[in-house]
């Protein structure tokens, strides 16, 4: 059975289609909802090297906070978007399913099946 986490968000229709997903695939699922546990600095840039995308990747870039912080330019550090994921979680992309050393964005949610 393969121990898989997920940062998922229950209001989110891919992220609840990831975790039935995993649940038939018979994963045993630490289920984080990174929205009321948010992740740490250190966690995110754990996160963002086993996914190996940029950071602005792991982040829903369409949002309205996102754009309001002015993430968008060039200029704003890594450092700092990883900061604004810790202030404004809603902004982190979802779901991203951790497993067997490897990270992957569940959109759609049959990336999971990589790394499970």
């Amino acid at each position: 059975m393969t121990k898989v986490t997920i940062f998922h968000n229950p209001r989110c229709s891919k992220s609840r289609q990831t975790l039935a997903l995993l649940q038939e695939n018979n994963c045993e699922i630490e289920i984080i909802e990174y929205l009321k546990d948010v992740p740490t600095v250190a966690t995110l840039k754990n996160i963002h090297s086993l996914l190996g995308v940029s950071v602005r990747e792991m982040m829903r870039t369409k949002e309205d906070d996102y754009k309001q912080q002015n993430l968008a330019d060039s200029s704003v550090s890594d450092d700092l978007l990883f900061e604004a994921m810790t202030v404004t979680p809603k902004i982190i992309e979802r779901p991203i399913v951790l497993a067997n050393n490897k990270a992957v964005i569940g959109r759609p949610p049959e990336n999971v099946l990589d790394i499970i």
